[in-house]
C-alpha cells in the first residue's frame, strides 16, 4: 500500500487533522530535504488546522529524486519521532507537491510569481546562498551565479530563482514576497538579502531598488536534529503503519524556531503552533550555532579521526565527550549573551543528552560535509571574538585543527576520508603544495582567506594554537 491520498485513512499514524482538498498555496520552499520536511513542514501541518491558506509547494533545484518520490504520495511522507522507548509516526500533509527546477524552472518562477504566494523560504544549506563565507558578500565568480548572470531568466541557484520570481511579481504588479530563511548561517535573513540584491543590481539596478523598498528577509533560527534516512527506517515505516513511503524522515522530539517578525506580505499564527516570534533573532541563532552547530562539527571532525561513525558513537567516547563540554563552558559560552528566560548550563546539559540518543544514528560524515562553510560562523566567529578579548582559544582551535587532518589524511592509496565541499578542490590542491605532510605544514592552509579572513590568516596566536592542536590529536 503506497502512501497517498487514497490510502492514508488506512495508515497506522497520526494522520493530518484537516482537509487536504482545501488547502491553498501561500508558501513556496526551495529545498525539501528532510530537514525541512521535519521541521518547518511539521510546523505548518500543525497551522492548517487552523488555517487552510498556508499549504506549502516544495521545489528541489538539482535533482528529481525528492520530487519523484513525493509527488508518487501527493506529497505526503511520514515522520518518525526518535526520543527514547518506541519511536512515533506522524504523516505530514502540508507539502501539495514538489517542482523540480533542474527539469522546469520556468514553472518554479511562475508558482512564485503566484500572488497568493506570500512567504518563499529556504533551506538550501550553507554553499546554496554562492556566498565567500568570511564576508557574507555574494561571490560574483561563483560557476552558479555567472551562469544567472547569463541566464536571467532561466537561473539554477537560489538567489536566481529569488530575483527571477521577484522581478515577475514586480513587473506583474503582484506585490512582494517575505524571503524566509531556515539555513544555519548567522543573520540569514541580512546573508539572503545581501546576496539577492546583489545579484538583483548586477542585472537591473531598479529591480534591486524595489527589492529595497518593499521585500523582507526575516532572521531565522532553527533546531532539530534531523539524521539522513536509512533503509532501516523505511522498512520500520511500513511494518508499524502499514504503508510503503519511499520518503519518511527520522528525528528526534525536542524542536525549536524562532522568527523575526517582519513579514512584508502578511504571515501564518506561527505563536499558535509554539514559534517564538522576536524582533531580535541574533541572541538565539549565536546560542544555537556555537554552541550546537559548533559542537556537531568538532563531534564530527574529531570523531572521525579517533574511528567513530555516529554522533552517539562518539558522545561514547570519555575523550570527545570531555572535550566537547570542556568547549561549550569554557570557551563558547564566555562568547554569548543568552536570551532571556534560557538558562546557559541547562541549555547546554541538554544538548549533551541530545548528542547522546543512541536511536538518531547521527552520521558524523553527513555532519562533515561542506566545512568551508560551516566553519566560519560556528567556530571562526568564537575563535575571533575570543582573540579579540585575549582569552583562551585551545579547544576551538583543535578544532580547526581536526578539519584540517580530516581534509588532508591519508592512506597508503588515498585520502583517508572524502570531502565533500564546495571548495574540496581547491583545499586538497592546496593540501598537496605542502607535502610533504607533517604536523605543521597544514597550517599554510590557514592563509586560505575565502575561509579564514584577514584577522585569522594573520594571526600567529592562533596560527599557533592550530599546529598544537594538530600535534597533539596527531600523537
Amino acid at each position: 500500500m503506497r502512501l497517498s491520498d487514497q490510502s492514508v485513512s488506512d495508515v497506522q499514524a497520526q494522520l493530518p487533522d484537516y482537509d487536504r482538498k482545501t488547502v491553498s498555496t501561500g508558501i513556496v520552499h526551495l529545498g525539501t530535504g528532510a530537514f525541512h520536511r521535519a521541521h518547518q513542514a511539521v510546523y505548518i501541518d500543525s497551522l492548517l488546522a487552523g488555517d487552510n491558506a498556508w499549504g506549502i509547494v516544495g521545489a528541489s533545484l538539482r535533482t528529481a529524486h525528492t520530487a519523484d518520490a513525493l509527488n508518487a504520495q501527493d506529497g505526503l511522507y511520514t515522520l518518525i519521532i526518535k526520543d527514547g522507548g518506541e519511536p512515533t509516526f506522524r504523516v505530514i500533509g502540508s507539502i501539495s507537491h514538489i517542482l523540480c527546477a533542474a527539469h522546469n524552472g520556468t514553472a518554479l518562477i511562475e508558482q512564485m510569481a503566484e500572488p497568493n504566494v506570500r512567504i518563499v523560504s529556504l533551506t538550501v544549506t550553507e554553499k546554496g546562498y554562492c556566498h565567500t563565507p568570511a564576508t557574507g558578500r555574494l561571490n560574483t565568480e561563483h560557476a552558479d551565479i555567472q551562469y544567472d548572470l547569463a541566464n536571467p531568466e532561466q537561473p539554477c541557484s537560489a538567489p536566481g530563482f529569488l530575483v527571477a520570481a521577484l522581478n515577475k511579481r514586480r513587473l506583474n504588479g503582484a506585490g512582494p514576497f517575505s524571503v524566509l530563511s531556515c539555513d544555519n548561517l548567522p543573520h540569514n535573513g541580512s546573508i539572503t538579502q545581501q546576496v539577492v540584491t546583489e545579484l538583483a543590481r548586477l542585472q537591473d539596478p531598479d529591480l534591486a531598488d524595489w527589492i529595497t523598498s518593499n521585500v523582507t528577509f526575516p532572521s531565522t533560527m532553527v533546531d532539530r536534529i534531523v539524521p539522513a534516512t536509512t533503509s532501516a527506517e523505511t522498512a520500520l515505516v511500513k511494518q508499524m503503519t502499514g504503508a510503503d513511503d519511499t520518503s519518511p524522515v527520522a528525528s528526534e522530539g525536542f524542536c525549536q524556531w524562532v522568527i523575526e517578525d517582519n513579514f512584508c506580505a502578511g504571515r501564518p499564527d506561527f505563536e499558535a503552533v509554539g514559534v517564538v516570534l522576536t524582533h531580535d533573532v541574533v541572541l538565539f541563532e549565536t546560542m544555537k550555532l556555537r554552541l550546537l552547530n559548533g559542537s556537531h562539527s568538532a563531534l564530527a571532525y574529531i570523531g572521525l579521526l579517533r574511528g567513530h561513525t555516529t554522533v552517539a558513537e562518539a558522545m561514547d567516547d570519555e575523550y570527545i565527550a570531555s572535550f566537547v563540554k570542556s568547549m561549550m563552558e569554557e570557551e563558547v559560552s564566555t562568547t554569548l549573551v543568552m536570551p532571556k528566560g534560557i538558562d546557559l548550563p541547562l541549555y547546554c546539559e541538554a544538548l549533551l543528552e541530545r548528542f547522546r540518543n543512541p536511536d538518531l544514528n547521527h552520521a558524523l560524515a553527513q555532519i562533515a560535509m561542506d566545512g568551508s562553510q560551516k566553519l566560519p560562523q560556528r567556530i571562526l566567529a568564537p575563535i575571533r571574538e575570543l582573540l579579540e578579548n585575549g582569552k583562551p582559544i585551545t579547544k576551538l582551535s583543535q578544532v580547526v585543527s581536526a578539519w584540517l587532518l580530516f581534509i588532508g589524511s591519508r592512506n597508503e592509496a588515498d585520502y583517508t576520508f572524502a570531502l565533500h565541499d564546495p571548495l574540496a578542490t581547491e583545499l586538497r590542491h592546496r593540501i598537496e603544495q605542502l607535502e610533504p605532510i607533517d604536523t605543521g605544514s597544514y597550517i599554510g592552509l590557514l592563509l586560505y582567506r575565502d575561509v579564514f579572513g584577514d584577522t585569522l590568516a594573520d594571526s600567529t596566536t592562533f596560527r599557533d594554537a592550530v599546529e598544537k592542536g594538530c600535534v597533539e590529536i596527531m600523537q
